[in-house]
C-alpha cells in the first residue's frame, strides 16, 4: 500500500531559511503524515484494509506518545520551522524573499478537499496565515501574533495544483503590522487577504 513518491517531498515540508537543516528526520515525519492524510481522506479501500491501517495507526501514535515535549518549547521551535511543525496546513515552500514580501508555492492535497475538487474554504486562511506570520516575524521585526485575518474568496481553489502565494507587509504602525497577500492559480486569482499581526510585549507568551 505504498504511495506514489515525488522527488521534492521533504524539500516542500520547510521554507528556505537558515534552520531548515536542522531536525532532518522530523520533516519527513510530517511530510509522511500528510501523505497519509490525503490518502485516508480519498480512500476507497476496503473494510479489512482499513482495519488494518487504523491498527498500525494506533500502534505508531502510541509508540510517540512516551515522547512527547515536557512544555511547549520544543513544539515552538518545530512550529517556527514555517510549514515542519505540524500537518495541519499544506507545506510552503518559499521562493523569493525580500525585507518586506514574501512568495511562494504551494500545494493543498485531498485532506483539504471541501468537495467537487475545490479546496475547503476553511483550509485557505490557513496558508495566508503561515506566509504572512512569517513575513511579520523577520527582517529583525519582533515576534508577533495573529490579532486579524481577512479573506476574499474569488475563484475556485483546486486541490493537487501547485499555487503560487504572494504576501505583503502594507505598513507598520508601532506594533502592529498590516499585511495582504494573494493565492493564485496560474493568471486566476483565487484568494486574497488582508491580516494584522501584533508584536508581543516583552515577557508576553
Amino acid at each position: 500500500m505504498s504511495a506514489p513518491q515525488h522527488d521534492d517531498r521533504v524539500a516542500r515540508t520547510a521554507w528556505e531559511h537558515p534552520e531548515a537543516d536542522e531536525d532532518t528526520d522530523y520533516p519527513a515525519l510530517v511530510a509522511a503524515l500528510r501523505d497519509l492524510q490525503d490518502q485516508i481522506t480519498g480512500t476507497a479501500a476496503p473494510a479489512d484494509v482499513l482495519a488494518e491501517v487504523a491498527a498500525t495507526v494506533r500502534e505508531l501514535a502510541d509508540r510517540m506518545a512516551p515522547f512527547a515535549a515536557p512544555d511547549v518549547a520544543l513544539v515552538t521551535r518545530h512550529l517556527m520551522g514555517f510549514g515542519r511543525g505540524g500537518a495541519l496546513s499544506p507545506a510552503l515552500l518559499i521562493d523569493e524573499v525580500t525585507e518586506d514580501s514574501a512568495g511562494g508555492r504551494v500545494r493543498f492535497g485531498r485532506f483539504h478537499l471541501g468537495g467537487r475538487g475545490a479546496v475547503h474554504g476553511g483550509a485557505i486562511p490557513l496558508i495566508f496565515d503561515e506566509a504572512m506570520g512569517w513575513l511579520a516575524n523577520t527582517n529583525g521585526r519582533s515576534p508577533a501574533r495573529t490579532a486579524f485575518l481577512h479573506v476574499d474568496f474569488r475563484s475556485v481553489t483546486p486541490v493537487e495544483t501547485e499555487l503560487q502565494v504572494r504576501v505583503r507587509l502594507d505598513r507598520q504602525e508601532g506594533r502592529k503590522c498590516f499585511l495582504r497577500g494573494t493565492l493564485h492559480d496560474g493568471d486566476t486569482l483565487c484568494a486574497e487577504a488582508e491580516g494584522l499581526f501584533v508584536a508581543l510585549k516583552p515577557g508576553q507568551p
